[in-house]
């Protein structure tokens, strides 16, 4: 998902989050170098039992090997994933009940290598589930889950494995290890504490109850969400489609044809709901659209999520208090940039009264022109009305010059321009894919024609894929037992055209980009450890966000945002047009998504979990003074970011957070002349990029930029006034 259009004021973000000063500039290591003896000292710690399980097995083919996609099935995946269970529980055990003093090596290279297999099975668990989502999968995530979940505190709760974890990191100088391996002892220590490690039995059991429950209540929320996305409204008469530009009239007929209907249908997605309530001029249906999808999950029904929701942030307050926190979002935000909630919330309150401000002067603006109050369903529509009287700039007028396969080409030169990547599309058959709308890319370094990874894309909306667009990587880059490749995906939800071109928005195409940002980080690994490839949540957005600048800059205008009829580049006059709008609609955007941070921090600061979760949002809305005209870009009944996993809960506010260093990079660009300056790329891959988790994050900022970012330069981008 993409958050480019925010908005931030106030001091340092650094300063928020109680970071130090900016320091040298260069990273520095102490102690020995990693030997290559590492991996032969792990594995010999480890047992040889092979993998009998097919889809546990290493995978094979070119490319060092890809997932056998040709090969799944829910039977043989769930064949797979109990096994691998197996094998790293035995692999796990050895390790804690080896008699040899721990050692870096023996205790937590180690721990890299352990459940290799499993990992493999888990990659493929995660894409079935995600982007197949069929009822055999399904069921199978229910089954899996509280099992997967109980495995982990297995090998959390071993107190012979943590005691030896433990004192690799306490000892770490003693050992002569390298700042990077004490780095991974440390984090591995710390991450072992905060998920219960050092509880007493009884509460190793209390935490393992809550942790299973939590497993199950994410399923459950999940795939209730995902089937109240498979409805849609039809539309039988063409009147009903009024206004919509033709190739989303295309692609509603299409999907009315799927759905074994006449006429048009609108997919209960964003991706289909909202151009609809853009442009469709039947005030009654853009009413209708927009209700069905601003009630997935509330419609008291068997896919109704509000007790499953209750259910959720009751028991993440249980875990909290049994691990020492006051609330759910202080434990979750121990490793993060901006450290506490009061951090976070003092950055979005800075960001809410100007908002709300602009939305005022927005309403108003559509208020002279709809002669009627605006309401929820209004909103995006008269802002296109708005923005055609100010700016003489229809978003129809970009679409023609927004065909997906070439939005992907530019995406590709921006890699290369920036860090040197080239992007080859294999069409040999060789390698296998999860659904044929996939296509599959390898990597090379333009240098020297090195092979990086490959690069597998899936753009397309389907039954059961869950929403929104997402990355994934099937295989990080390590080289601790030699060099791993890397294997990256990029997930959107596109309505397939029934044929020809599929034209999108300027905002799908910055989606696209910012997806593209994910998967370059991944393929610009360089990092040593795999435990240390991932970074904080409040910082992993930056490195995708930023990306989005490079849509509409100029040689990816000319070289490849041409004309799906005429082949001309988009002509200067559009080019300034949109650059003149840029910031048009900003209060909109920033409320939607503010409201949703907002309200997510203030449901996981709670002292008392609340029961009534629509109401709980109605009170948190009116506190805030939400604009009646606006409603939260998620709702909590479909929150899936903060309610199928713990890894955004009290954590949307990362996008913010991450945006003051997007602007203050692109500024960094911009201001030495040329957007794709190879000197300041070739920085930007090596320090944000290539280093993962190895160094402090903030300090590696400080790195490249020289000082820590400046908001000034955001405050610039979204329009707001300077102070």
């Amino acid at each position: 998902m993409h958050r480019r259009h925010l908005l931030i004021g106030g001091a340092s973000l650094f300063a928020l989050s109680g970071c130090a000063s900016a320091g040298a500039l260069a990273a520095g290591t102490s102690g020995a170098a990693p030997t290559a003896d590492e991996a032969r000292i792990a594995r010999a710690v480890l047992p040889t039992t092979a993998p009998r399980a097919e889809l546990l097995q290493a995978w094979t083919g070119p490319y060092e090997g890809v997932p056998p996609w040709d090969k799944v099935t829910a039977a043989k995946l769930r064949e797979a994933i109990l096994e691998g269970i197996e094998l790293r529980r035995a692999e796990i055990n050895a390790i804690a009940d080896n008699p040899e003093p721990a050692t870096f090596a023996n205790t937590l290279v180690a721990m890299q290598m352990a459940g290799e297999p499993q990992s493999r099975a888990m990659a493929i668990f995660g894409v079935m589930t995600s982007n197949i989502g069929s009822a055999e999968y399904q069921n199978l995530a229910r089954e899996v889950s509280p099992i997967l979940s109980a495995a982990s505190d297995e090998t959390t709760f071993n107190t012979r494995l943590f005691a030896r974890i433990k004192s690799v990191a306490d000892n770490a100088a003693a050992m002569g290890l390298t700042a990077e391996q004490t780095r991974l002892a440390e984090r591995s220590r710390d991450s072992f504490i905060r998920n219960g490690a050092a509880l007493d039995a009884a509460g190793k059991a209390e935490l393992g109850r809550i942790n299973t429950a939590l497993s199950n209540a994410f399923t459950s929320f999940g795939q209730k969400v995902v089937e109240d996305e498979k409805t849609w409204t039809h539309i039988p008469n063409e009147a009903g489609v009024a206004g919509l530009p033709a190739s989303n009239k295309a692609a509603a007929a299409a999907a009315a044809q799927a759905h074994g209907l006449s006429g048009w249908a609108i997919n209960n997605t964003r991706s289909s709901v909202d151009p609809f309530l853009s442009f469709a001029d039947d005030r009654a249906l853009r009413e209708q659209v927009w209700k069905k999808f601003v009630n997935r999950g509330d419609n008291g029904d068997a896919n109704d999520t509000n007790a499953t929701i209750a259910q959720i942030v009751d028991l993440r307050q249980q875990r909290a208090k049994l691990l020492g926190f006051a609330n759910h979002a202080e434990w979750r935000m121990q490793d993060t940039m901006a450290k506490t909630p009061a951090a976070a919330m003092e950055l979005m309150e800075r960001v809410w009264a100007p908002a709300k401000a602009r939305v005022a002067e927005e309403v108003a603006d559509m208020k002279a022109i709809a002669g009627h109050d605006i309401e929820p369903w209004d909103y995006l529509y008269y802002a296109e009305k708005v923005r055609k009287a100010k700016y003489d700039l229809d978003q129809n007028e970009m679409k023609p010059y927004l065909e997906l396969n070439n939005v992907k080409r530019g995406a590709f030169y921006m890699a290369e321009r920036l860090y040197g990547f080239t992007f080859h599309k294999v069409t040999d058959g060789s390698v296998p894919v999860f659904h044929p709308d996939v296509e599959v890319f390898e990597v090379k370094n333009k240098a020297d024609g090195s092979h990086v990874g490959l690069f597998y894309s899936d753009d397309f909306a389907r039954s059961g894929k869950r929403s929104g667009a997402w990355a994934t990587t099937y295989r990080s880059y390590s080289t601790y037992d030699g060099v791993k490749n890397v294997l990256a995906s990029n997930n959107n939800n596109f309505i397939k055209a029934a044929s020809g071109p599929l034209l999108i928005s300027l905002d799908d195409a910055e989606t696209l980009f910012h997806e593209f940002g994910h998967a370059l980080h991944s393929l610009s690994s360089q990092v040593r450890y795999p435990a240390l490839a991932g970074t904080p949540r409040d910082y992993v957005e930056y490195p995708s966000q930023v990306h989005e600048h490079w849509v509409l800059s100029r040689p990816i205008i000319d070289g490849f945002l041409k004309h799906v009829e005429t082949g001309q580049p988009m002509p200067q006059a559009l080019v300034e047009k949109i650059e003149a709008a840029a910031t048009f609609n900003q209060g909109y955007t920033t409320v939607s998504y503010l409201s949703s941070a907002l309200v997510d921090m203030d449901l996981h600061t709670q002292a008392t979990p609340p029961t009534d979760i629509d109401a709980f949002e109605r009170d948190s809305l009116k506190r805030l003074g939400m604009p009646k005209e606006i409603v939260m870009r998620h709702r909590l009944p479909q929150f899936n970011h903060l309610f199928t996993s713990d890894a955004y809960s009290a954590g949307y506010y990362s996008y913010l957070w991450s945006e003051v260093m997007d602007a203050d990079t692109w500024a960094y660009f911009e201001e030495s002349g040329d957007v794709f300056n190879p000197d300041i790329g070739a920085r930007y891959k090596a320090i944000i990029l290539a280093e993962g988790n190895t160094t402090d994050r903030a300090e590696a900022y400080r790195r490249f930029r020289g000082r820590n970012p400046d908001v000034t330069a955001l405050l610039k981008v979204r329009g707001f006034p300077v102070s």
